[in-house]
């Protein structure tokens, strides 16, 4: 049977690129929306992090009715650390729109979701979006998604890819470039006739694949997935079980089942072939595993997971003021915390190790950490987290590490600055195409060289520069490149900071501190231009004495410190330091807090 009244697809782009702002667009058009209902902009972006840094984090489903067609959409993330989520959720769908920024062209992360969306077969429709802005190469556009294309050794069917014109913003799309459209109608006809409709067989045994997880804490685990076969009902018996056999395969009940419509799960008694379904009442379901028949168990294939590059060490917050501004301090907290997180995200991994207040977790890049320890002091967490590391893998006997694509945009005036602090961590230049008064570069880096270099290339290039990486593949490892080229100032002793011991400090070097600030011995309170860390005593007050004199006395003037943001800090940080994450603060500290003790160890080790 096939399915008419139904698609599936899936919107993929690079970060910024304004997927979420068509969907918004989709939803409008498609009458989600009452005519006189109030919506936020990008409507999809629903929790606060996605909408304080204007990116997609989490994959989410909706639905849009046109003609009487159904037609499911997922919108994905655009960052490259969320790779993993685009990679499971284009097995729920028939084919994809890849929407390309008419300025910026073919990104890194354009070509790794092009090419996930590929090798599983699927229908492609071109999107060149935000056609309207002033700097827009709409000729050059199509030409490189076909380069692209033909790189990625895309079928015949799939270099003959429709390309429409649109503006996301107005809510516009064109089949013509020399033509404006009017509404989003030629995007919604060309779903309907470029994406197949899911076909299977309504009576076969059911058979259902879970590619995302959603957990609530009244119904426990909530399996998303496809309906591949057959037809799943509430309160139905199925068997549980994954393809690759990791566990036992087990028996269980389907308690709720729910559909979505525009941005609404509705309650549903049955689904069939295709349809993108919630269920719940199964409280061990994971991402991957095939719900089937109980008499008919055939489990399917799920999609390798690209592994992760970097990794972290997560402890228990031992510092001199834990405990003070956290809901949830201990090992045993941190512990369930973590582990939750890997039940709905498939590209983390978390392992013990042979302390008990210490955990190392992997992810995709910096930020997909960051965003997870951001998330984490928002509920309440207190934690330390060490320096990012890359994991490095032996083939053919030979240590290989993580190497990445990295694009840059920058003004023609600092490519000299750039070419040479990447030249030192040890980039190779791949192609260097200008573009109007701009250079756009292509680099060849590992991973570990692009640790802290991001707030080095926005001062190089006065905050104009663009940079986007991707993971590429694993190569011999390059040799020793320097983390950063600064010490740093450590506070001698705890108190608080006044303004007198930060006037003399900031003689020093940049301080990221101001007057009244809490502090303790072995703080980090600043950065030192010099290589080596310097102790300052930022708590020392003025002696006052009897004697006055002329103008001795005026208000001493503080330099603006600098304030870190998580990034920043996880990007500064040394590797005999540690990051002190509350709710309230982030603060930078050494491992070894008594200065005296830590002199003799760095001593011992030269």
């Amino acid at each position: 049977m096939v399915r008419n009244d139904l698609r599936n697809i899936a919107i993929i782009a690079h970060v910024d690129h304004g997927k979420t702002t068509l969907v918004d667009e989709m939803l409008k058009q498609g009458g989600a929306f009452r005519e006189n209902q109030a919506v936020a902009e990008r409507v999809m972006d629903s929790n606060d992090l996605e909408r304080e840094r204007g990116i997609t984090i989490l994959a989410k489903n909706t639905a849009v009715m046109y003609k009487d067609v159904k037609i499911n959409i997922i919108d994905t993330p655009g960052h490259a650390d969320f790779g993993g989520e685009v990679e499971r959720v284009l097995k729920m769908v028939d084919g994809v729109v890849l929407l390309v920024d008419a300025a910026e062209g073919c990104m890194p992360q354009t070509r790794f979701v092009l090419q996930k969306a590929l090798e599983m077969g699927h229908r492609i429709i071109v999107v060149v979006n935000k056609i309207d802005r002033p700097d827009a190469r709409l000729d050059e556009i199509g030409d490189e998604v076909l380069e692209l294309l033909l790189d990625l050794d895309a079928s015949d069917e799939q270099l003959d890819s429709p390309i429409l014109f649109c503006s996301g913003r107005s809510g516009t799309a064109s089949l013509s470039q020399y033509e404006e459209g009017t509404d989003l109608v030629p995007l919604f006809e060309t779903i309907l006739e470029h994406i197949p409709a899911p076909e299977g067989d309504p009576d076969a045994p059911m058979q259902m694949l879970i590619s995302s997880i959603d957990y609530n804490d009244y119904v426990g685990r909530i399996g998303i997935g496809r309906v591949e076969r057959g037809t799943i009902k509430v309160g139905q018996q199925v068997t549980v079980g994954d393809y690759h056999e990791s566990r036992k395969p087990f028996n269980s009940k389907i308690v709720t089942l729910y559909s979505i419509e525009g941005l609404e799960r509705i309650p549903a008694e049955e689904a069939t072939v295709g349809d993108i379904v919630w269920i719940s009442g199964i409280e061990d379901i994971t991402i991957g595993d095939t719900l089937c028949d109980t008499e008919n168990y055939e489990p399917l294939p799920f999609v390798k997971i690209s592994e992760p590059t970097v990794e972290m060490t997560f402890s228990v917050n031992d510092s001199p003021f834990a405990g003070r501004e956290g809901k949830f301090v201990t090992s045993r907290q941190l512990r369930e915390r973590l582990f939750k997180e890997i039940l709905r995200d498939v590209s983390l991994r978390v392992s013990e190790t042979d302390s008990t207040d210490s955990f190392t977790v992997a992810g995709r890049g910096e930020m997909h950490l960051s965003i997870l320890i951001e998330n984490m002091r928002r509920e309440g967490y207190e934690l330390s987290v060490s320096t990012p590391r890359v994991l490095y893998k032996e083939i053919d006997g030979a240590q290989c590490e993580p190497v990445e694509r990295l694009v840059i945009d920058v003004p023609e005036e600092s490519v000299g600055a750039v070419m040479e602090k990447l030249g030192s961590r040890k980039a190779e230049l791949q192609s260097m195409h200008p573009s109007g008064s701009r250079m756009k570069l292509e680099f060849l880096v590992p991973s570990r060289g692009l640790f802290g270099y991001k707030s080095e290339f926005l001062t190089d290039t006065k905050g104009e520069g663009v940079m986007s990486s991707i993971f590429e593949c694993y190569q011999p490892y390059k040799g020793d490149i320097p983390r950063r080229n600064t010490g740093s100032l450590i506070c001698f002793e705890a108190g608080e900071a006044v303004t007198y011991g930060l006037y003399n400090a900031q003689e020093r070097g940049a301080l990221f501190i101001g007057a009244g600030t809490p502090v303790y011995e072995g703080m980090v309170i600043g950065a030192s231009p010099k290589a080596e860390d310097l102790v300052v005593n930022v708590c020392k007050k003025k002696h006052l004495t009897n004697t006055r004199a002329s103008g001795s006395d005026d208000a001493l003037r503080l330099v603006t410190p600098r304030k870190l943001s998580l990034e920043d800090s996880l990007e500064f940080i040394a590797d005999d330091e540690l990051l002190e994450i509350t709710p309230k603060s982030i603060r930078i500290r050494k491992r070894i807090l008594d200065n005296t003790l830590r002199a003799k160890q760095r001593a011992k080790l030269k």
